[in-house]
């Protein structure tokens, strides 16, 4: 049978339009709605043979309170800039050999999660550092 009868059968029967507006009303949000992704941070490093390599950090907060979770999303420029700014202020400062600390990383972000928040209540979650 020639596909292109096929679909256009099946489009006057309904049948495609249907299905694929019901695949779309149930997505999920990522992370639930509690959850505030940040886009991945990145940081130039220097390598032991003299190249650049690159640290990766993903991360995202985990905000209960709606208010302070409306006020995050309406500043994630302003916390882009300073967790940018920090990472790559450590990046810079990471030695060729040296494994990234995702301690110092995680405080150092939280510590700013709440200088432009304003106040304490979000969680910074680290999903992943890589360091290539």
């Amino acid at each position: 049978m020639d596909r292109r009868l096929f679909l256009i059968a099946s489009v006057a029967a309904g049948g495609i339009p249907r299905a694929a507006l019901a695949a779309g009303a149930e997505k999920k949000e990522a992370g639930g709605g509690n959850y505030v992704p940040i886009q991945t941070l990145m940081g130039t490093t220097l390598r032991g043979n003299g190249r650049r390599g690159v640290l990766s950090v993903d991360c995202g907060l985990e905000i209960p309170d709606a208010a302070l979770r409306t006020r995050a999303e309406q500043s994630a420029p302003r916390l882009r800039a300073a967790y940018l700014q920090t990472v790559q202020a450590y990046a810079a400062g990471l030695g060729p050999t040296a494994l990234p600390n995702a301690e110092y990383i995680a405080s150092a972000l939280q510590r700013q999660t709440d200088a432009v928040l304003g106040r304490p209540g979000a969680r910074l979650l680290l999903g992943g550092i890589v360091a290539n």
